[in-house]
């Protein structure tokens, strides 16, 4: 049993994580609480691993992640094209129950679109009209939202035989009747009762195993992967990414292999990290399965491994034997990683013309700003060029394999801009590869950050695993004003690429909005669909990367978008709704943008005449003066720190909301009077708020509070305001 399902226990992430969860639960609307799922009218025909393999003679649906185990997300229907982008329209839309992000890829089968929303919930809706056929709820308690990483959300369903395959939050797996939603089997993924592992990523189904992997490595988990049997549940094979305490025995010699690449005793030291938490690929010919690898867990690699050494399989693409999880070959691009440059980003598989030679490569462009084009057969490195401006390295020596460092890229000592931050080049957004273009769209980010090394008392480094104080933006100066603040977040801009993996160059960029841009889909009309955070859907020509068509939907879109066909016309879908690590701690940099969310799935097709209702108005509203009693200058100046370590990766830096969660500088007048009882007791941990009375003393807390006051106070002496959020 998960404890995280019945305790809530206050496991967090230092106050320089850039990625946490959120820390409020929305309630679920009556009919999901209430309503018995609707059957089908027929059963479909079973999913098998010959449907999604022959994908492309059945262009109308999309029936795996990347809609085929290459992993492309590029569709062969060519209804919409650039010539007749135009006309297209939305042809329906579906309102999720809860306001808060939207990660999932959906899958369309047989005239069925099955997809996730926010907490794990699973949805199965008419893929013509939207009409909703049944939906599931897995009761993902609230408490879990204060350990995971990054927001509740949730990359999407898998699909095989006759069943909906989706993991959930506290890290269970379960399978569902692609009929009506009922429970075929239910299994428990974690490896023990204490870590705080999560899941977010989509499963994936290879030769009758369902594949998944976990989350939590900034949390202090042991990174691993598994595969259970589709028709049972049945675990069949589990590969660990990081070897664990030599002292209990190695799994096995692959475990004894990368252990020589650690030193010091990490097992006890975030216990190594290395979570799968996203991307996979299967090359069914080779019997290959590619798993891309996160963090470190501590992050300072000074003190996860003191001695050195590459520590793998952190920042790496392993492949394995689909059938018994072997281990076959790795490549690592961060050796030694200390600034959070995870492997875990998309991996596509393709066939290129490479100095004379077709080779079978897999692509990658990580958080570390190189892309790099890899010999998926034996893992040898093709090429790899930045797609970014990058700090902390100068190059890749093609001899080696390896990065050369800028030397003063580690140093910790505060002095260095690393770029790209830890949030990366390109973090988990899907990218995509057309072979009509042959180009690789990324979907890159621009930032950049200063490192600096903890030197937290021994309790306070137990708390936290990133034991890296990482300047981001994350908390800026009181002194700033808005229009400062403002301008420093143009800093974090949406950058769309066209990179030619053959030439191992950029062919256009795009420059884009505030922060990120959403995953791609690229399409055989020469078109390429992406969202933004500032309401916007578009399609982009796809060899030029001209702007064709833009849609106002009212809502930021992070998810990549998918297309299939229906009755001879073809669909363009994305699910919406904004969330993730810019919705959490970076309200203090988006300030007066403060988006306002709204959870939906939109579809559009040639001529549709729906029509997006108007989102409320957002009120503005005056920070009015505190009427709490303010603390002391020491109060403000202890309470400071320790709510950047505790607080703002849910509540913000400088108590500043992005709007998705509380903004406590609002709401201290109405706390106030409880705030022991939240802060300490956990009176609220049922809505992901945790108790951190084992992490600091009544007095501290009172400091927190102590500086949410003095926030407040500032922002009303700057006459701050924020655009509501629509109830």
């Amino acid at each position: 049993m998960n404890p995280y399902r019945k305790l809530g226990t206050a496991f967090i992430l230092g106050a320089l994580a850039i990625c946490l969860s959120a820390c409020q639960k929305a309630s679920v609307n009556k009919e999901m609480q209430s309503e018995a799922p609707a059957p089908l009218s027929a059963a479909p025909p079973l999913i098998t691993g010959e449907r999604i393999m022959a994908a492309d003679s059945a262009p109308g649906e999309w029936l795996s992640h990347g809609r085929d185990y290459a992993e492309q997300r590029f569709s062969p229907l060519k209804s919409v094209t650039d010539t007749n982008i135009e006309k297209l329209g939305l042809a329906w839309y579906y309102d999720l129950p809860h306001r808060r992000g939207v990660e999932a890829t959906p899958l369309i089968a047989d005239g069925v679109m099955y997809t996730t929303g926010p907490w794990s919930l699973v949805f199965a809706l008419n893929a013509k009209t939207g009409e909703l056929l049944w939906q599931y709820d897995p009761k993902v308690p609230g408490e879990v939202g204060g350990v995971a990483c990054c927001d509740v959300v949730n990359r999407g369903v898998a699909l095989w035989g006759n069943n909906v395959y989706v993991a959930t939050l506290d890290g269970r797996l379960i399978a569902l009747d692609r009929n009506n939603g009922s429970v075929v089997w239910e299994v428990e993924t974690l490896i023990n009762d204490t870590d705080p592992y999560t899941i977010t990523g989509a499963p994936r189904v290879v030769k009758g195993n369902v594949i998944i992997g976990n989350g939590g490595a900034e949390m202090g988990v042991r990174g691993y992967v598994t595969a259970y049997v589709a028709d049972t549940g049945e675990k069949a094979w589990r590969f660990f990414t990081v070897p664990g305490n030599p002292a209990e025995g190695f799994e096995d010699d692959t475990q004894k292999m990368i252990a020589e690449t650690w030193t010091g005793e990490w097992w006890n030291n975030g216990k190594g990290g290395g979570t799968a938490w996203d991307s996979f690929a299967f090359d069914p010919e080779l019997n290959l399965l590619y798993i891309g690898v996160g963090n470190g867990s501590t992050w300072n690699h000074k003190l996860r491994s003191p001695e050195g050494g590459d520590n793998l399989f952190l920042a790496s693409i392993v492949a394995v034997n689909a059938d018994t999880g072997e281990y076959v070959w790795h490549y690592q691009t961060t050796p030694g990683d200390t600034w959070d440059f995870t492997a875990t980003q998309h991996m596509i598989l393709a066939e290129l013309e490479i100095d004379g030679a077709t080779r079978k490569v897999i692509m990658q462009a990580p958080k570390n700003g190189f892309f790099y084009v890899v010999d998926r057969v034996t893992g040898e490195l093709i090429s790899a060029n930045n797609y970014m401006p990058i700090t902390w390295a100068t190059h890749v020596d093609p001899e080696t394999g390896r990065p050369v460092e800028n030397p003063r890229a580690r140093s910790g000592d505060g002095s260095f801009v690393v770029v790209p931050a830890s949030v990366g080049a390109h973090t988990w957004h899907p990218m995509t590869y057309s072979a009509d273009t042959g180009y690789v769209y990324i979907p890159a980010l621009a930032n950049a950050a200063m490192y600096r090394e903890e030197h937290h008392t021994e309790r306070r480094k137990t708390v936290g695993n990133l034991n890296y104080d990482m300047s981001l933006l994350f908390s800026v100066p009181d002194e700033l004003s808005v229009t400062q603040r403002n301008e420093l977040s143009q800093g974090l801009r949406a950058v769309l690429i066209a990179w030619d993996p053959i030439a191992n160059q950029e062919v256009w960029r795009r420059e884009g909005g505030l922060y990120s841009g959403s995953g791609l889909l690229s399409t055989a009309g020469n078109l390429l669909f992406q969202g933004n955070l500032e309401g916007e859907f578009s399609a982009y020509a796809a060899d030029t990367g001209d702007r064709l068509w833009n849609q106002q939907v009212y809502g930021g879109v992070i998810a990549a978008p998918i297309s299939y066909e229906i009755e001879g016309e073809q669909y363009v879908a994305v699910m919406q709704g904004w969330g993730g690590d810019s919705a959490l701690v970076l309200g203090v940099m988006l300030g007066q943008h403060n988006f306002v969310n709204t959870s939906r799935i939109l579809v559009y097709k040639l001529d549709g005449k729906a029509q997006l209702p108007m989102p409320p108005d957002r009120v503005e509203q005056m920070l009015a003066a505190p009427t709490v009693e303010k603390g002391s200058a020491k109060q403000v100046a202890e309470g400071r720190p320790l709510f950047h370590l505790y607080c703002a990766a849910c509540h913000g830096g400088n108590a500043t909301s992005s709007g998705m969660l509380p903004d406590l500088r609002y709401r201290i007048d109405a706390v106030a009077s409880a705030w022991q009882a939240i802060v300490m007791d956990g009176a609220l941990k049922t809505n992901g708020m945790p108790a951190w009375k084992d992490y600091m003393t009544s007095e501290e807390a009172e400091a927190v509070k102590a500086y949410v006051v003095h926030e407040a106070q500032l922002g009303h002496e700057r006459g701050e305001k924020r655009l509501a959020q629509a109830p």
